[in-house]
């Protein structure tokens, strides 16, 4: 039977382990509590951090029991790890906002309510609210050297380019706190993270190993970045949230539907929860057929239906096939504003148009004569109608649930305008 570390293997989901041996051997021979930890930075998660939420899940299947321990303390420092420059210090009263959000996503994931290993949800502000400032620095500072803190690799970068505060520098010592206390209170032995995580992981090993002369293992998977070397899942615009009400499930979706080919197969391992000769499956075929795009069909249904549930995952995947290969007149009213949250829109006054007029209303056009080439071409449709006359008229009775004007560029330019009442 496959193990926890063979599936981790075949995900690409294992970057560095300390002791990787040592912790095989323990995995092998009973079942552990590992711990991912989460700073309430945001009133919601982002997609790079379902990683860590989905690699607890995984340890979760497979009889180990997840802690998901979220930085109310920590959160009010900010992790410098991979940042340029200094994070602005966030209200302790965002962050216990922000906590509760990201508790009930948590719940979407792990499972509390499991007989053997029901996962957990801790606070690290618990124990480090109650830490005063001598104890911190003979408990814990002594514990480490500032010659080995300043070597790690964020350290050097920062104090080379726009410098460290001294709060952002204690960071690392926090967060190896923390694992000392999950050691001491539920026997935790194993912390995971992303790969910018390393240097923080590797010093609470050394905590433990001082304090209470235990071996305790860290584990990291690696930062997925895009071409340009930015986070997996943040946008020249903007960041991909878990929260509907921050990105609409459709654009979520979306997101994923446009994942690269070379890039998708490995997202189906990271973000899914198919088997392995399930995703062999698909690799198969999208090796064979890449232009279908069923790989980035299945991964973007899969994620979707993960962190939204299946009845939004199907309901998006119908706009999708009603935008590219329907009739966007079967488009509900919340379809429309999920579908064009992003597109040119305007408001319009509720009256006759001629088509011309209309196109160069909405700003499709600059010219007649460039309404009059496109409509030459084939290349306007409005409400999914091809325009074949840039002179008729658009009556309101024509737009889509009284108010809408879906205009369509070309193959992939959409327009949105809105009537208002005169």
């Amino acid at each position: 039977m496959e193990d926890i570390i063979e599936d981790l293997k075949f995900r690409g989901l294992i970057y560095q382990v300390t002791n990787e041996k040592e912790l095989i051997e323990r995995l092998k021979k009973e079942k552990i509590v590992l711990y991912c930890g989460f700073d309430p930075s945001a009133p919601s998660f982002q997609v790079g951090n379902l990683i860590g939420i989905l690699t607890l899940r995984r340890f979760q299947i497979f009889g180990h029991k997840p802690i998901a321990l979220l930085g109310g303390g920590t959160g009010l420092i900010g992790d410098p790890s991979g940042k340029a420059k200094e994070r602005e210090l966030i209200l302790e009263q965002k962050v216990r906002e922000y906590e509760q959000n990201l508790k009930k996503q948590l719940e979407k994931f792990l499972d509390f309510k499991a007989k053997e290993n029901p996962a957990k949800i801790l606070d690290n502000f618990e124990w480090l609210s109650k830490i005063n400032l001598i104890d911190f620095l003979r408990k814990y500072g002594k514990q480490f050297q500032v010659s080995q803190m300043i070597n790690k690799e964020w350290v050097k970068k920062r104090i080379s380019t726009t410098g460290i505060s001294y709060c952002e520098f204690s960071y690392m010592i926090l967060q190896a706190i923390d694992f000392l206390e999950l050691k001491k209170r539920e026997n935790c032995i194993l912390q995971i993270g992303g790969s910018d995580q390393w240097g923080n992981i590797v010093c609470g090993v050394d905590l433990i190993k001082k304090v209470l002369n235990e071996e305790v293992f860290g584990l990291t998977f690696p930062l997925l970045t895009t071409k340009s070397g930015k986070k997996f899942g943040k946008t020249e615009k903007e960041v991909i949230f878990l929260d509907e009400k921050l990105t609409t499930p459709y654009k979520f979706y979306q997101f994923f539907l446009n994942q690269p080919d070379e890039k998708v197969v490995d997202y189906l391992k990271i973000f899914t929860f198919l088997k392995k000769d399930e995703i062999l499956e698909i690799e198969k075929e999208h090796t064979k057929n890449p232009k279908e795009k069923t790989a980035q069909k299945i991964l973007a249904r899969e994620v979707t239906k993960l962190v939204h549930g299946e009845k939004e995952a199907k309901r998006v995947e119908k706009i999708s096939k009603l935008l590219f290969y329907g009739d966007v007149r079967k488009l509900e009213e919340k379809d429309i504003k999920d579908a064009f949250f992003d597109v040119p829109s305007k408001e319009i006054p509720k009256k006759d148009f001629l088509i011309f007029d209309l196109l160069k209303e909405v700003g499709v056009v600059k010219s007649k004569s460039e309404a009059k080439r496109l409509v030459f071409q084939k290349g306007i449709s409005i409400n999914g109608q091809l325009v074949l006359d840039f002179e008729k008229k658009f009556s309101p009775k024509e737009a889509l649930h009284g108010k809408y004007i879906i205009i369509k560029k070309g193959k992939r330019n959409y327009f949105l305008a809105k009537f208002h009442e005169l």
